[in-house]
Parts: structure tokens; sequence; C-alpha cells
């Protein structure tokens, strides 16, 4: 999924993250930098800053984070990060995830899988309740699916990630108004029939597109999730745009491991991470560029609250419109790529703190191939690949655009544009855009060049990469 390259969420893709947590009445809380407790993406649980931690099993407690404003908390809809974050911890679906990367029963407590391996058959837990304690049934996931494949939903994810499923691309292209790869059994049992033998299925079932919503709640009106009635480990309690998100624990869950938090606020209003830190407004951030070596002097208070986060399965890019000048021509785009000193930018800017990509893979992910060379930093070519472009002597305006709106831009991008300048003379402008209005616009193709954000992993798959952001 659209991942916003921000300090609160994650500093970095492939390395290992650097993180400040303060103490916590649960001994190991939401995940802070992605999302607080659903499975997508591996944490440790936070130092402790003081006393002694709390008993195993003990509940009680609030978590405060600094979030962006998710664009959208409709599972069928959201497709970054901030929205993610808060989806997983309302809505769940027929299988999760563990911090391990295994995927397990959520709603459905088993399942079989026919002989052709096309067939599952998904036997739902008879203690799961949506959170005002109505019971879940094959029929809610059988609605569920198929609202989020109406092409009146307008999800940009159901094709790619329940497109698998037999029926599902008809009702998405209006041919169908039911999937026809799907047969409620009776109210526990579930049957789902794919396309072909896919060894990833069930991983791309743990996306938030599969999760089960309640229609009477859907229906309830425009705005129905600010009242959501979702199955997730907490339940939304208050909703204030561009303030906070309050998540209050849900005692109908129905499996371990149960939550423990009272509750989690999300601060909305924005501020600087470390500043709220150090004033005790929030209990864990990630830790910027510009303070890393501070955090990182035990002499220094704030050492025994640094905690490391495992590498993320993640990648961040800049991305050219081949549609659009002076991108159409390839010559232009190698160009530019072949004058980014990648391990100059990782080493200088970024501290050691990130790894070059020369592939789409991330490291650890099955696929990943250390022996791929790319475009490696080659001025020369760059100016002689430059020089015989169709633009060469006349090149076009050209625009970054990027997620934001403080004016600065992060250190890496500005790296870029002074590399770009200096050796190829090459002039490019910056022009920011609220998050949600990027990831519209991003999915419109309407910008020229963009940057700023990247791809983190949905499932441990290389065709969540491969397929996903290359299929035609």
């Amino acid at each position: 999924m659209w991942k916003h390259k921000r300090i609160l969420q994650s500093l970095a893709t492939v390395f290992a993250l650097a993180l400040l947590a303060s103490a916590c009445t649960q001994a190991a809380p939401p995940a802070p930098p992605a999302a607080p407790g659903g499975a997508q993406q591996a944490a440790p649980a936070p130092a402790q800053a003081s006393g002694a931690p709390p008993a195993a099993g003990a509940k009680g407690g609030t978590l405060r984070l600094l979030w962006n404003d998710p664009p959208t908390l409709d599972p069928a809809l959201a497709s970054d990060t901030d929205s993610a974050g808060i989806v997983l911890e309302v809505f769940s679906g027929l299988v999760a995830l563990t911090p391990e990367l295994k995927i397990v029963p959520d709603i459905a407590e088993r399942w079989e899988v026919s002989p052709d391996a096309k067939t599952y058959t998904f036997h739902l837990r008879k203690n799961a309740k949506f959170q005002d304690g109505k019971p879940v049934t094959a029929r809610d996931f059988k609605y569920s699916w198929e609202r989020a494949a109406d092409p009146a939903t307008e999800s940009t994810t159901v094709d790619l990630y329940m497109g698998d499923i037999v029926g599902v691309r008809d009702v998405v292209r209006g041919k169908a108004k039911e999937i026809s790869g799907l047969k409620v059994v009776d109210d526990n049992t579930l049957q789902v029939t794919i396309d072909a033998p896919k060894a990833y299925f069930l991983a791309k079932m743990t996306y938030q597109v599969a999760a089960v919503v309640d229609r009477a709640n859907v229906q309830s009106g425009k705005n129905w999730t600010q009242r959501a009635n979702g199955t997730g480990p907490f339940k939304l309690r208050e909703y204030s745009i561009g303030q906070r998100i309050v998540l209050a624990r849900n005692d109908n869950y129905y499996r371990e491991p149960m939550p423990k938090l009272d509750q989690v606020v999300y601060s909305l209003s924005g501020g600087t991470p470390m500043t709220m830190y150090e004033n005790n407004e929030i209990d864990a951030t990630g830790v910027g560029l510009a303070d890393i070596d501070r955090v990182r002097d035990p002499k220094n208070p704030l050492n025994k609250d640094l905690i490391t986060s495992p590498p993320e399965f993640a990648i961040y890019f800049v991305g050219f419109n081949v549609t659009k000048p002076p991108f159409d021509d390839v010559k232009v785009r190698q160009a530019l790529t072949l004058v980014i000193d990648k391990e100059s930018i990782t080493k200088n800017v970024f501290s050691g703190l990130r790894v070059p990509a020369y592939g789409v893979l991330p490291p650890g992910l099955p696929g990943f191939n250390q022996n791929l060379k790319g475009l490696r930093y080659d001025p020369q070519k760059a100016k002689q690949l430059l020089a015989e472009s169709k633009y060469a002597g006349k090149m076009p305006r050209i625009t970054l655009s990027v997620p934001g709106t403080g004016g600065s831009v992060g250190l890496d991008d500005e790296a870029m544009i002074e590399m770009w300048k200096k050796e190829l003379g090459v002039a490019v402008e910056i022009q920011q855009a609220e998050w949600a209005t990027y990831l519209q616009d991003l999915n419109q193709r309407k910008y020229q060049m963009w940057g700023g954000s990247g791809w983190v992993a949905d499932y441990p798959d290389p065709e969540d990469f491969l397929d996903i952001l290359f299929h035609g």
C-alpha cells in the first residue's frame, strides 16, 4: 500500500528503525510507527522509560500517538498506511498476519482447501461479533465483498487484492451484481473459489479491503465510518477531523491476543514529533535525522527510551509519468536516475540508516536479488544520454510532486534536486499536496514526477510488488 514518507510512521525502509517510547501501562502496546495492533508490520514492544513494567496480561492505560488525518476509514477505500493504521484496529477479516508474517485464523477459525487448490471453505468463529454485539455471519462477508466490488463504491484496491476470486472482476466492471465465486453454505460457513491455484491468496485476504462491515452501519448514512461498527480489537470512540481519533478497547473481541489498552489517542493536529515526545504529549515517536546523534548518545537521558524496530518490507522511489514530457523519452528517465548518488544520500543524508535500492524488491522479501546492479551513479553516462534525447537543449519545466503542506521537503528530495541541477543543469520545482489529495491525484495520473512516498508490503510475497505495482 502507499506509504507517506514521514518520521512518525517510519524513518526508513530497509534499515533498523530508531524509536523512542515512554512508559505505557501495557507490556506490549500497539506498534507506534504504522499500524498499532494490526498485524501488517512487525514491531517490538517499546522500552519502559521508568518504573517496573506491568504484569503480563495487565489491562489499562492510554497510548498517545501523532498521526496524519487518514483519507478514509472505509476498508474498501483504504490504500495508504495512515488509513490502514486505524482501519486494521477497528475492522477485521477472515485471516490475519502475525508480527512474524505467519497467516493465522481471524474471524475464520479454520478452513479447508480443495484438491485442485482453487476452493477454500472457511468456518467462522461462532463467538465473532460486531462491536455492538451482533453475530458475524457468512452473509456479512458476502455483502462486504460485493459492496467493495460494486463500481459505486469506487474502491481502487478490490480488483488488485480480491480479483483472484471468480466473479469479482465481473462485479467491478458492472457485468454482475453478485460474486459468482462466493457461496454462503450456512451462517458460519463461506466457500470461496479462485480462478487458479495461488500460493499468496490467503496472504492477500489479510488486506483491509477483505474486512467485514456491518450492512446496517454502512446504510446508516454518508458518514457511517465516523460511527463504525467493526469487529477489530478496538472500536471508534471519537473522530474529530483534523483534531484527534480515539479508539477504545473492544470488550466483545473474539480471539487472542486480547486488547489490553483502555484507549489509543491519535493526535491529528500536527506538531513536531520529538518536541511533543519530550513535552510528554505523545508516548512514542520516530527519531528524525536532526536528533539521531543526540538520542544515540548514552549520556543523553533520551537514550534509555531508544528501541529498534525490524526493517520494513518497503521501498521509496521517485516516479516518472511516461506519458508526459520529458519522461516519455527513456533517455531522460535514465539520465536523471544515473546522477542520483544513492550511496552518498544513504551515508550523508540518512546517516547510514537506509540502504540503496537497485531493484523493486526490498531485502528479506522472497525473490530479493542482492546481485542486481540497476542504474548506478554515472554522471558522464547521464550527460551523454541527455544530449542524445529529444529534449536536448529544450527541456520543459519539470515539477516534482510530494505530499506535505509545511513548505519543507525531505532532505533526500533536496539532495536529488541539487544533483540534477549540478550534474545536468536540469532545474526541478517542488509542488506539495495534502496527503489525501496527493493520493487522489496520483491515482488519476495527474503528476509529471512524484516522490516523498513509497510502497510497503501488504503481505510477504513478491507478487505484492511485481504485480500490484506493474500490472497492466
